[in-house]
């Protein structure tokens, strides 16, 4: 559109926002975050302990294939329950419209009412969404459930995706020695870029500056780490 007074165009305004619920990127970074902290901890403490190389080895890949099952299963279970329950809570949703459709007209259009439109509009819409059965249930759960009937959670995606990016941050700790490393520091220095990269990265579904994402990430992990190692080096000081 032209200004009449200017004969310039009238900019258009445009703007976008970032996914606020985080995605696929929040389950995927933090997943990746929980292997890196969880088996780099777990390797500094057997080399605090003096443990051999093979031996940290072993303990790395052990905390590995054991972090990332548990972290499958105990998401599957969660994910289906969460499932399960809102399928459950759906289907009396559902017998409520078949039995009780005049009650259920009534009480959409309360909720419409509660959010500010006039009774009388308010009543309208509800009448036009009611003679749809499955968009009157899918108006009804969105609205009292905070679910979508066709939109519900994969148990086997998340507990896929949670394997995944476990198995992939607690493998960055073990690489060094998969590779003939002896010592801790090359798994340490490795441990540290990627704890960094996912702090930062997790900073893309919240406010704060990247580095101060990555740097908080470090300093949480590093802190995990030096427990750890420190708990390891007192256990072989004392030959336990």
């Amino acid at each position: 559109m032209t200004s009449e007074r200017t004969g310039s165009r009238t900019p258009e305004n445009h703007h976008q926002h970032r996914d606020v619920s985080g995605g696929w990127l929040r389950p995927a970074v933090f997943g990746a975050m929980d292997g890196l902290v969880s088996n780099f901890a777990l390797i500094a403490g057997m080399a605090g302990g003096q443990g051999g190389q093979k031996v940290v080895l072993l303990a790395g890949l052990a905390g590995l294939a054991a972090g990332a099952f548990s972290m499958a299963a105990g998401e599957y279970v969660s994910v289906a329950s969460q499932s399960e329950l809102a399928q459950a809570e759906i289907e009396v949703e559902r017998l409520e419209l078949a039995r009780h459709p005049a009650a259920e007209e009534r009480e959409l259009a309360e909720v419409f009412e509660a959010r500010g439109v006039d009774p009388a509009t308010a009543a309208e819409v509800a009448r036009q969404l009611s003679r749809d059965p499955d968009e009157a249930l899918e108006v009804h759960t969105r609205e009292e459930l905070g679910v979508t009937p066709g939109d519900l959670p994969s148990p086997v995606l998340a507990a896929g995706s949670s394997f995944l990016s476990f198995a992939v941050g607690a493998l960055l700790p073990v690489l060094p020695y998969l590779l003939g490393a002896s010592s801790l520091w090359p798994a340490a220095v490795l441990a540290a870029l990627g704890l960094f990269c996912a702090g930062a990265l997790v900073s893309r579904v919240t406010s704060r500056a990247w580095w101060y994402g990555g740097l908080r990430q470090l300093a949480f992990g590093g802190a995990a780490a030096a427990i750890t190692y420190g708990v390891g080096a007192l256990i072989g000081a004392n030959g336990l």
